[in-house]
């Protein structure tokens, strides 16, 4: 017997049972180079790469003092890091063609550090330039020398990293967003059989980021040991050290997590080169591979050398002079004109220099496979699926049986979403699916199964299993669609959780719209799926109702929220969907919804359109009957919705001319609107505004362009205000939106 809460129990039964005190490490591979005497290289010419240094920091500190902003401190420290990578000839790339199929891809996940990204660039673009290269800027998405005077100025180079420049494959500056990014494109690359590397430029502080964790953790999981991350260790964020925030271990938020880390010292060229080449080469086990470059923040930027400070506070002009001259470069040193200074930096750039730039350029274009092999490779791995993507299907005339809904029937919305989402995928193996935790209840597993979960023991698969890991499920999702793979073929996604969740994934989701905007060469289109739309997970309470899940969404621009109706609606509203490309998040319902019927109405009053009409975000369900009577024009959201109000239509006719107009897209509706100006007042004359009352089982504002300016508050009928837990029946009546309360709202309403 042991007593163990005194320190003489515990020394005992530790001399006894040793074993029971010892926790070995479950990591990858570890191996620390720094201060390793190593043999050097033969084609490693640190002289000149220390100069490179030099004049690449000149650049990058001066674009900075040219706007008096941006990031020296992270910038400054990875200069060793860039250099040693990209001279190392490990890298597949080439510069005059830089988004070759067969590229390593870069994330600067360290998205902040631009004045590095743009110097290095204008470096490589000045040295093609000086070779007689005709450097068309746009085209190849490069940055001159000259380009720095206007840093972070409209006309110039951006001041975060943006996918359409060289040597950058995601828009980033959300720190920790870039592991999800890259894991995205590393998963598109290695579950197409190809060999493409993923670097990622990242910093220590990013550890701290929740989704970082999340990607750091499924990047093993999925054995996609075709990850590189060059990390930063200079131990400052923006605020202060790291350590005020991460107080364990910190490589062991790497190893605990089961990836392959090498140390090395993060200015030392020849520890970085080994380092880099053990990382390509890999170590045989399927795991993805950190390299922790111990670094001095803002390396030679002066007094902010070593602080966090230097992070982005740019130094005084007089103090920028001196350190530049500290440097090498006897700048002019005028304020206000740095193009002279840049001009400088550039002069010190020789015909020796040039060659061994070149010499590495070649060097890394030749580890270009080419194209035509590219697409033989995937098609031997992908053998007896469908290479078709996204953009080449269509809308079958007639639909398979699987994707008509009967007329009367009650079908959850998910229920349509889950059979077109397996019919999907047996179209084209270039789709993704997953949920978070929640495959089982939004029904995404039946397309998962076609091809597999993505596993080390699958690698093929097409279906992931994220977690509950809501951020690194959209961002990785996303990034992964915004890649072109040979033959041109682009990916498409769908990632899924309660709608009530999905402002947990609205930065990552905006992140992707960002990268959509600025570079629409590689536009992605993902569809993110908001199940449980509405009070109808009533049982749990609030915390699950998903009331106003899309008030950021309908405010991005370059997405648009989709609610229709019922589950022949969903249909359509998915073929719409992949026709325009055009990001989409879209309501899915848990009950048994009405599938509402079309055509003539039994009594012949009126003729209910078809679904496809679900496309133009709003349609005409039941006209005025021109009888006189006072006009109300109902604009409804929502199948539940609708359904009551169908069920109260009667009683409302006795003493009102009633015109209801089905809601399933505001924005869609603006495009038609846009496109279709006679077609859209045909649906709701701009006259008829005057009569509308809008009806939705959640956020009025995503009803407001239905309304005339000066009525909102009198108009709407909503859920404002979070509920109790019950059915959804009891939810629905409580919140007044249950046959009876909607009609009570609808009398006050036209009182008022």
């Amino acid at each position: 017997m042991h007593n163990i809460l005194d320190q003489k129990g515990l020394e005992a039964l530790e001399a006894q049972e040793p074993q029971r005190f010892q926790r070995s490490a479950e990591g990858g591979f570890y191996l620390s180079l720094k201060g390793l005497e190593l043999t050097p290289l033969g084609d490693l010419d640190t002289a000149k790469l220390e100069k490179l240094a030099g004049i690449v920091r000149g650049l990058a500190f001066a674009a900075i003092d040219g706007i008096k902003s941006g990031h020296p401190g992270g910038s400054s420290s990875k200069v060793e890091q860039l250099l040693a990578l990209f001279f190392s000839g490990l890298v597949a790339f080439d510069p005059l063609n830089p988004k070759h199929a067969g590229r390593d891809r870069f994330v600067w996940s360290a998205g902040h550090c631009t004045p590095l990204f743009h110097s290095f660039l204008a470096l490589i673009y000045e040295t093609l330039q000086r070779q007689g290269n005709i450097i068309d800027k746009e085209a190849l998405g490069a940055v001159l020398p000259e380009c720095l005077a206007r840093f972070r100025h409209c006309d110039g180079p951006a001041g975060h990293v943006e996918s359409k420049y060289a040597l950058a494959d995601a828009s980033t500056g959300s720190s920790g967003h870039g592991f999800s990014a890259a894991l995205g494109l590393a998963t598109l690359q290695h579950s197409n059989g190809l060999k493409s590397k993923v670097y990622v430029i990242a910093g220590d502080a990013e550890t701290e980021e929740g989704m970082s964790y999340e990607a750091r953790n499924l990047a093993n999981t999925l054995g996609m040991d075709n990850i590189i991350v060059s990390l930063d260790f200079n131990h400052f964020g923006i605020d202060g050290p790291i350590t005020e925030v991460i107080s364990s271990y910190y490589l062991n938020h790497w190893f605990a997590l089961g990836w392959n880390v090498i140390e090395v010292n993060g200015h030392n060229f020849t520890e970085l080169t080994y380092a880099y080449k053990k990382a390509h080469q890999g170590f045989g086990n399927g795991k993805p591979t950190a390299v922790i470059c111990h670094t001095i923040k803002g390396r030679f930027y002066g007094k902010l050398e070593g602080t966090a400070d230097s992070h982005g506070t740019p130094a005084a002009h007089p103090d920028y002079v001196v350190i530049m001259k500290n440097l090498g470069f006897d700048i002019p040193g005028i304020e206000g004109d740095v193009k002279k200074d840049i001009d400088v930096v550039v002069a010190q750039i020789n015909k020796d220099d040039e060659a061994f730039i070149l010499k590495g350029i070649n060097a890394n274009r030749i580890n270009l496979t080419d194209e035509n092999e590219l697409i033989e490779q995937l098609k031997k791995a992908l053998a007896g699926r469908p290479l078709v993507d996204y953009r080449k299907i269509q809308r079958p005339e007639v639909l398979p049986p699987e994707l008509i809904f009967k007329e009367g029937d009650l079908v959850p919305v998910r229920k349509a979403t889950e059979a077109f989402f397996k019919w999907l995928m047996g179209q084209t193996t270039f789709f993704y699916i997953g949920s978070g935790d929640l495959a089982k209840s939004i029904l995404t597993g039946a397309a998962e199964n076609v091809y597999g979960l993505i596993s080390k023991d699958n690698p093929l698969g097409r279906g992931l299993r994220f977690g509950i890991a809501e951020q690194n499920m959209a961002m990785m999702s996303c990034a992964l669609t915004q890649d072109v793979l040979p033959g041109g073929h682009q990916a498409m996604s769908v990632f899924s959780t309660y709608g009530v969740f999905t402002s947990i994934m609205a930065n990552p989701v905006r992140m992707a719209l960002v990268s959509n905007a600025v570079n629409p060469k590689t536009k992605g289109f993902f569809i993110m799926l908001a199940a449980h739309d509405g009070p109808e997970t009533g049982e749990d309470g609030p915390t699950h109702q998903g009331l106003f899940w899309m008030s950021l969404f309908d405010a991005y621009p370059g997405i648009k929220v989709y609610k229709p109706l019922d589950a022949n609606e969903a249909v359509e509203m998915l073929f719409h969907s992949l026709e325009h490309g055009e990001p989409v998040a879209l309501s899915v319902m848990r009950p048994g919804t009405p599938v509402f019927k079309r055509g003539l109405t039994e009594d012949g009053r009126y003729s209910v359109p078809p679904a496809r009409e679900a496309n133009n975000g709003a349609y005409v369900f039941k006209p005025f009957d021109g009888n006189g009577k006072k006009k109300v024009v109902l604009a409804v959201c929502g199948g539940q919705v609708m359904a009551n109000v169908l069920a109260i239509l009667p009683e409302l006719e006795q003493n009102l001319d009633v015109k209801i107009v089905a809601v399933t897209s505001p924005e869609l509706f603006e495009r038609l609107r846009e496109r279709d100006l006679k077609k859209a007042q045909a649906v709701l004359s701009d006259k008829e505004r005057q009569y509308v009352i809008t009806l939705h089982n959640g956020w009025s504002g995503f009803m407001w362009r239905f309304l005339l300016p000066g009525n909102y508050e009198q108009r709407t009928l909503e859920i404002d205000k979070f509920l109790k837990a019950g059915p959804p029946k009891e939810v629905y009546e409580m919140a007044k939106f249950d046959a009876e309360g909607i009609k009570e709202q609808i009398l006050n309403a036209i009182k008022n």
